[in-house]
Order: C-alpha cells, then sequence, then structure tokens
C-alpha cells in the first residue's frame, strides 16, 4: 500500500474543485467511502468526487474509466459512475482525480441480496449489455479476463496462505475445483467488455436486490468467464442456475468451468481480505469475510 501523503479533506476537495471546476465548488462535500484504491466524496446528492489515496495503480485506473465509461454506461441497464469532469494533478494534489454521478445504494457486503431471482435476472441483464466484443485499442486486464493458468502461482500462494491460517475446512476440495477450472478449454471468442471486479462491494443495492455497479478501474477487454464467476459470489443460494438461463449468448460448459474457477480466486482473495481486516491490515475489510465464505460454500459444497 502507498497512502498518499496528503490528506485527503472535505476542505482539499473544495480548494480542488475551486482551482478546476469553479462551477462546482460550492455544492456540499462529505465523505462518502474510503475504497481500496481511491476515496470518495459526495459532492451534493447527484455527483462524487474520486481521488487516488491508496495504490501507485489507481491513478491509470481512474483516467481509463474517464476515458472508456461514458461510452459504455448508456447501454447498461443498471446505474454505473459517469465520469463528468477531470481534474488534472496539481501542487495542491499530485495525483489525478475525477468527479463522477453518484450511484446510491449500500454496498452488498453490508446489504446482500434477499430478493435471490429478481437479483439473478438483474446481473444477468446487466452482464449481457455489458459483454459486447470491445474495439481495437480497449485496455487490457491485470491478470484477469485472460487464461487462468497465469493465475495459478497466486492460486496457490492464496490457498496455502488461507489453509495456514485455518480458514479453509477442505483444501482438497478447493484444489479440485481449480484443477477443473484451470483444465477447460480457453475462451476462443472475441475479447468482450469486462468489469473484471465484480465482488460485493462492487455492487450495490436497494431492496433486497442490485441496483447498481461501481469502481470500474479494472475494465478491460478478456474472457467472459471473468465476469461471470460473479453468480457466484454476488447471489444468494439456489439461483445461480437462474443466472445462467438468464444470460445471453448461454455461456457453454468450458465458460461455466472456467468461471468458477474465477470465483474460487476471488472467494480467496475476499476471505484473506476480511480476515486481514479483522487483523488491522490497512485497507483490510472485515465485511468481506462472510460473503467470501458463503461462497466457497457453494463452489465446493
Amino acid at each position: 500500500m502507498t497512502h498518499t501523503e496528503i490528506e485527503i479533506t472535505a476542505e482539499l476537495v473544495r480548494d480542488l474543485l475551486r482551482d478546476q471546476h469553479p462551477d462546482l465548488a460550492d455544492r456540499p462535500v462529505r465523505l462518502g467511502a474510503r475504497g481500496w484504491d481511491n476515496q470518495l466524496w459526495r459532492l451534493g446528492d447527484d455527483l462524487a468526487v474520486r481521488l487516488p489515496w491508496a495504490t501507485s495503480t489507481a491513478d491509470a485506473l481512474l483516467r481509463k474509466e474517464h476515458a472508456w465509461m461514458p461510452g459504455l454506461a448508456p447501454n447498461l441497464p443498471l446505474p454505473v459512475p459517469v465520469p463528468q469532469r477531470f481534474g488534472e494533478p496539481s501542487e495542491r494534489f499530485p495525483r489525478p482525480w475525477i468527479v463522477t454521478t453518484w450511484v446510491p445504494g449500500s454496498p452488498a457486503d453490508r446489504d446482500p441480496v434477499t430478493r435471490g431471482e429478481e437479483a439473478a435476472d438483474a446481473l444477468a441483464a446487466f452482464l449481457t449489455a455489458l459483454h459486447r466484443p470491445a474495439p481495437e485499442g480497449a485496455p487490457a486486464g491485470r491478470g484477469r479476463g485472460g487464461s487462468l493458468a497465469d493465475c495459478a502461482e497466486g492460486f496457490a500462494k492464496q490457498l496455502a496462505s488461507a489453509v495456514e491460517q485455518g480458514l479453509i475446512p477442505d483444501p482438497d476440495a478447493v484444489r479440485a475445483v481449480w484443477e477443473d477450472a484451470v483444465a477447460a478449454p480457453e475462451w476462443t471468442g472475441p475479447a468482450v467488455w469486462l468489469h473484471c471486479d465484480l465482488h460485493p462491494a462492487n455492487v450495490v443495492t436497494a431492496d433486497g436486490t442490485f441496483c447498481g455497479v461501481i469502481d470500474f478501474g479494472d475494465l478491460c477487454a478478456g474472457d467472459p468467464a471473468c465476469d461471470l464467476a460473479a453468480a457466484w459470489i454476488l447471489l444468494p443460494d439456489g439461483v445461480v442456475d437462474r443466472f445462467h438461463a438468464a444470460y445471453r449468448p448461454a455461456p457453454d460448459a468450458a465458460t461455466l468451468r472456467r468461471a468458477r474457477g474465477w470465483a474460487l480466486g476471488r472467494a480467496l482473495s475476499g476471505l484473506l481480505i476480511g480476515e486481514a481486516g479483522v487483523r488491522g491490515l490497512p485497507g483490510g475489510k472485515p465485511s468481506w469475510g462472510p460473503p467470501a465464505r458463503a461462497s466457497l460454500q457453494r463452489l465446493t459444497g
């Protein structure tokens, strides 16, 4: 983690707006959330300022969102944050930042889905709309959306760490799911647009179902199996098959096998981050642990 040396405050946000977007500077400013890469500050009722505060890669991710999301958002059936303004690095704050639309709702790691069938349909419709062939020049993934085999070393380290900490009751069952996923035939279709980071903190809920998708910093082109993993990560028991039936084009058996592998990696990561949060590691998220455990049970049970 490389947290910025500059403390981000409401006053700093207002000063940045006065310098570069003065027509927005008089809006009320209040903290919205501190994420893994960025801080989000509410700007009135309908906008937010997104500033990098941790990982060094966050700058490039914000630039990517600003470049691509305005063109993708109109075709998506769930609300997403749409960049409205760009903030250049300056003496006040030496990193780029953006102003986006605010997506109302509560993160699913805190308010999980309770209306499973509606949520399965909503997620399937969203990913069907997003998974269009990406144009030439679309961003490549950071180890996601490609071959699962390329992630084998990272997965082995995650699993070893989780086993060492006593977090995995049946490591052999986890390995079996992973090995089957890696053995599945590779994706041979066109590279499609992917969110690539669909975990419970990056979707928002209201009235028991999904009402928005946030944080497109990992947006890239690749194998749809990476996003289809979300069915095991985000949905409650008993509705994964409904999701697969609603998604178009219908995923083949090999794609579903790969998706299970991506889901397994996401669940392990969420479990470790959740436990790390309990142990006080910077950036840790204790609320990620319970949904990760539930995902592992769905995948290996």
